[in-house]
């Protein structure tokens, strides 16, 4: 679905048995630590440029956002549109899920294994679209001042380059969890939520976004692949995101 120059795939595991929640915090902890490696490596390949990641679970950005800090350094904001914050801690987390966790570790507090080489500051992130947040989330949202956009506030589609403009970056990268969509209109996740964007409230954020700064990079993440019903859906989605992409490519250095 996604046209490109280069498609590059990483060498990925999805079964582990030998590292559990009970031990470390976090589950398939082994399996993640490989994906995390396999994941850089495949990026290591890649000379430059907007990067699209697609598939896999929220856990797989993790190594794109830190190829893009690599790059941009405090110039760059990441925008994680996404139902949920992904802001616990093995110790917070009531699953022991990292892609629960994996916004927490690109600022600094991951588990051993799955830190990135480089952290965003609180500043540099605008958590938008979470509506179903734990309550150690809240907390560390308020007190770390992250900005937070709920559903209503993107209703108008500027709310998120206003957002990225007061962090002072030039350029941007936008995360894409797809239960940040309303189940109503897009179902195919893991963890769907009630009272979320519509694809048009979605791309139309997007654009807005790829406007006004240079797209360093984006990940479609969470598609359930069961839901071959939803394809359709996923693909217009894609097609409608591509323009933001191509016209955030050049704006800043």
């Amino acid at each position: 679905m996604i046209p490109a120059a280069r498609h590059l795939k990483a060498d990925v595991v999805t079964e582990a048995g030998i590292a559990r929640r009970a031990r470390h915090g976090v589950d398939r902890l082994d399996a993640l630590v490989h994906n995390l490696q396999a994941t850089r490596a495949a990026l290591a390949k890649v000379p430059g440029g907007t990067t699209v990641t697609v598939g896999g679970d929220c856990a797989v950005d993790l190594a794109p956002i830190e190829a893009a800090l690599a790059r941009y350094g405090e110039r760059l904001a990441v925008v994680w549109l996404d139902a949920h914050g992904d802001l616990n801690t093995p110790a917070s987390s009531p699953s022991g899920a990292f892609h629960g966790m994996v916004l927490r570790s690109l600022l600094g507090e991951g588990p051993h294994g799955l830190r990135p080489l480089r952290t965003l500051a609180p500043r540099q992130v605008v958590l938008a679209g979470a509506r179903a947040l734990d309550p150690e989330e809240r907390t560390f949202i308020d007190s770390s001042g992250i900005r937070h956009l709920t559903v209503a506030a993107l209703a108008d589609p500027t709310t998120p380059a206003d957002a990225v403009a007061a962090t002072g970056a030039s350029a941007v990268y936008i995360h894409i969890d797809l239960d940040v969509l309303d189940p109503q209109h897009f179902d195919a996740v893991g963890t769907p939520e009630p009272n979320g964007l519509s694809p048009s409230g979605l791309t139309a954020a997007v654009r807005a976004l790829g406007a006004r700064f240079r797209i360093a990079g984006l990940a479609l993440t969470e598609y359930e692949h069961a839901h071959d019903t939803a394809q359709p859906m996923l693909k217009q989605t894609i097609d409608d995101l591509l323009p933001a992409l191509e016209s955030g490519s050049g704006n800043a250095p």
